[in-house]
């Protein structure tokens, strides 16, 4: 089964404020607020938005987009108030699904929710079942997001019950956890995303502002992002290693937001 997600550090060690509308879709309401995100006006990302996804180290600021996902725990406030100044909006990226042993809260997970290694170095999945002891490590996470001034949380490895995790998760338990931490983002005026988890879309939507997607080109499963587009919500959408020319006239046909990029997840990135 293809991997759920794709993160640059942990493989190792672990708009500008001009923009283009035609371009980027840049509007007044797609710059940040000052001074930062309000639990009044969670923020709208509209489909079509221009991205850059960069999860390996500190953020490099030159891609000329309205949109950054970044890591929350290796970005500071500073760098989220450079992006701001700059007109970018700005995305916290954490990991919601499995236990990593390079975080700092890393000894906050009880050793009974730690399930098997996920692929990845360090990392093993999480029994999403124990929601009272998973909630408050996760409100703390979104609190750094929150506290750092993000506008928005990429909450990753939401589909744990379709994978091999050494629990007998359901697609009942990975709902009421995606909807646990949907609610725990916007509790906190943080706009969050539905990280792939394609079969429950329809039933998620209402709950998530916009989505992250990989390789839906790749394994011909871009439609059903559709739910989003038609919601006026975002589809941040990456491919590795199919060309632009294969995907990008459907994803231009479906309205989402898509680039190449490498593995790793730096800084190189090719738009459609």
């Amino acid at each position: 089964m293809r991997r759920t997600r794709r993160r640059g550090r942990a493989l190792a060690a672990s708009l500008t404020a001009l923009c283009v509308a035609v371009a980027t879709g840049c509007s007044g309401a797609d710059r940040p607020p000052a001074p930062g995100p309000s639990a009044a006006a969670v923020w709208q990302p509209r489909p079509g938005l221009a991205w850059q996804w960069q999860l390996d180290g500190k953020v490099d600021p030159s891609a000329d987009v309205p949109v950054y996902d970044i890591d929350g725990f290796e970005n500071d406030a500073a760098d989220v108030d450079r992006l701001h100044r700059a007109g970018r909006r700005v995305i916290c990226y954490v990991n919601v699904g499995a236990w990593e042993s390079f975080r700092p809260d890393r000894n906050a997970f009880p050793r009974a929710v730690l399930g098997e290694p996920n692929g990845w170095r360090g990392e093993r999945w999480l029994d999403i079942r124990r929601i009272s002891v998973l909630r408050p490590i996760m409100e703390r996470r979104f609190d750094m997001c929150r506290d750092k001034g993000f506008d928005a949380v990429e909450p990753d490895l939401v589909e744990g019950y379709a994978d091999e995790t050494g629990f007998p998760l359901t697609s009942r338990d990975q709902l009421a956890y995606n909807r646990m931490i949907a609610g725990i983002a916007h509790e906190r005026g943080l706009a969050v995303g539905l990280k792939n988890d394609l079969p429950q879309i329809r039933q998620l939507v209402d709950d998530f502002d916009f989505a992250v997607n990989e390789q839906c080109a790749e394994y011909g499963e871009c439609a059903r992002l559709t739910p989003f587009v038609e919601a006026g919500k975002a589809v941040f959408h990456v491919e590795y290693s199919e060309p632009t020319r294969g995907f990008c006239p459907e994803s231009r046909r479906l309205g989402l937001s898509s680039m190449l990029k490498r593995p790793e997840l730096g800084v190189w990135r090719e738009a459609c």
